[in-house]
């Protein structure tokens, strides 16, 4: 069962942070369970450290989704930053956004104040792309496997979200 609950965070992780949804310099950590998203954030933070990032826009949300309207993710991200010795604040513009100075300063203020938390429709952001190595399969077929795959993936997220949601009312 962990290997779906896995298989599902990455899918929602992927999915929420495909090239052109979000800034560079951000993470949406959206849908996942308080420890994916902790693991995934530490992750990328020691990575954007490495590369000399200077700051880090996390995405939270503000709590909508979640019983009681109570935000779950925004705890979690604040602690792990204090464990990591980073500074931080919530962006004014939008409370479901945190900004995290990844050099341990004061947190970097927003340059690019949307006030929608990194969602920016059809804009083009100039990233590498990452392309799948091609094997020895007809193209068609590889699309059919991908959506096969992601078929089964989505099915099972909709069983557990419905089961969720069954108990919430």
């Amino acid at each position: 069962m962990d290997d779906y609950n896995q298989q599902a965070a990455d899918f929602i992780f992927r999915e929420n942070n495909a090239s052109g949804r979000v800034e560079a310099d951000s993470i949406d950590l959206h849908g996942l369970y308080v420890e994916e998203a902790e693991r995934i954030l530490e992750e990328r933070i020691r990575a954007d450290q490495r590369n000399g990032q200077t700051h880090l826009y996390a995405i939270v949300g503000k709590g909508h989704h979640s019983a009681g309207g109570v935000q779950k993710l925004k705890p979690k991200v604040e602690e792990l930053c204090q464990e990591l010795g980073l500074r931080y604040e919530t962006d004014e513009d939008n409370t479901g956004r945190i900004i995290i100075n990844l050099q341990g300063g004061d947190p970097i203020p927003p340059s690019h104040s949307d006030g929608y938390g990194g969602h920016h429709g059809g804009q083009q952001h100039h990233q590498p792309q990452h392309h799948q190595p091609q094997h020895h399969q007809p193209q068609h077929h590889q699309q059919e496997q991908q959506n096969d795959d992601d078929g089964q993936v989505l099915s099972w997220i909709l069983k557990k979200l419905e089961k969720a949601c069954c108990v919430v009312m």
